[in-house]
């Protein structure tokens, strides 16, 4: 006997597969995996031709790769640079994003500074949010959490 209008629309709504309300917590609670990198507060130390600016680098995570749920690091541009470097030697699957660039005039005016920190921090949060990166790199937590990090180590 054929099924009728109503019979085959009540089967359709049987397919369909039950929406789970979500709890307050899985709304409102931790992130199952979470990373938050800022680089921040920059300042400019020396004098004359050694003057030089450092970022502070924090981090707030609960993937299980990085050692720390928190840190707070003071790095040189400089020491991006080796990071990179040493980051594109350690890996060849990831392409490894660029720094911003190098200033030779006003390298310590605010403008320049906040340029920089800014393309900084975007380099930072591309790299440690990489899941090849997380796992395979041994340089990226070190030098996101370590305060003793030393690029000889890793050349």
């Amino acid at each position: 006997m054929p099924e009728s209008d109503s019979q085959k629309v009540n089967k359709s709504f049987e397919a369909r597969p039950q929406i789970k309300q979500q709890t307050f917590d899985e709304i409102y609670g931790v992130p199952e995996n979470f990373l938050e990198i800022e680089v921040r507060n920059p300042q400019t130390h020396g004098y004359s031709r050694k003057m030089y600016t450092d970022y502070e680098i924090i981090c707030r995570t609960n993937i299980p790769a990085f050692k720390l749920k928190q840190s707070s690091v003071r790095r040189r541009y400089s020491d991006f640079e080796y990071f990179r470097d040493i980051l594109e030697r350690e890996t060849t699957r990831v392409t490894i994003p660029s720094l911003p660039g190098k200033v030779f005039t006003n390298r310590f005016s605010d403008d320049v500074i906040e340029h920089r920190r800014e393309g900084l921090e975007r380099f930072l949060q591309i790299v440690a949010g990489h899941p090849l990166l997380q796992t395979g790199s041994k340089v990226l937590c070190s030098f996101i959490q370590d305060p003793q990090w030393d690029k000889n180590q890793w050349l």
